[in-house]
């Protein structure tokens, strides 16, 4: 990404995708991947250089949007994250005076989930994985339903092994997420 500085303050974020006009001067695309940082800063174009010093695994935390700052004594572009937050450990849901303020999105409510928790998500995300596992033997009860052919005891054990399993790693989340909290 790149940065057009026009006297000193950062005016236009640019992709570098599509040219661009700079008093009445129109420049290709080109300008972006054949021109050298010199020459695009002598027209007050520069690469934005990012630092991910404060940037965290967005599945644990929410980082803050970059935001640019022009360097002039370094004649650089620098972009920063700001301190990241913990993800809530349970949903959030909107609140009526985010409602009414227009923050929320149209036909929200109070029990609409504004940002999802990371209990939820996690739980969510064993179940799908016990889903997917038993996914893989449910002909057999398929079969026994239409055909009354007999599920053989090694699948139906392995099916109640899958779910006692699921049971315990949820058991197990909710006990880890509260000695966090």
């Amino acid at each position: 990404m790149f940065a057009l500085v026009e006297s000193g303050n950062i005016t236009q974020i640019l992709k570098g995708n599509k040219g661009i006009t700079l008093n009445s001067n129109q420049y290709p695309a080109a300008i972006f991947t054949v021109w050298t940082e010199s020459e695009r800063n002598a027209i007050g174009i520069y690469t934005i250089e990012i630092d991910e010093t404060n940037k965290k695994d967005t599945e644990w935390y929410i980082n803050t949007n970059v935001t640019y700052a022009y360097d002039s004594s370094a004649k650089k572009v620098k972009g920063t994250y700001g301190t990241a937050t913990d993800k809530p450990m349970n949903d959030v849901k909107w609140t009526q005076k985010e409602i009414d303020d227009g923050d929320a999105p149209d036909g929200a409510t109070t029990d609409t989930i504004k940002t999802s928790g990371l209990k939820p998500i996690l739980i969510s995300r064993v179940k799908e994985n016990a889903e997917n596992i038993l996914n893989e033997t449910d002909w057999y009860v398929t079969r026994k339903s239409e055909k009354s052919t007999a599920i053989p005891s090694n699948i139906s054990t392995h099916r109640d092994a899958v779910r006692a399993k699921q049971a315990e790693m949820e058991t197990e989340l909710q006990t880890l997420l509260i000695l966090l909290l």
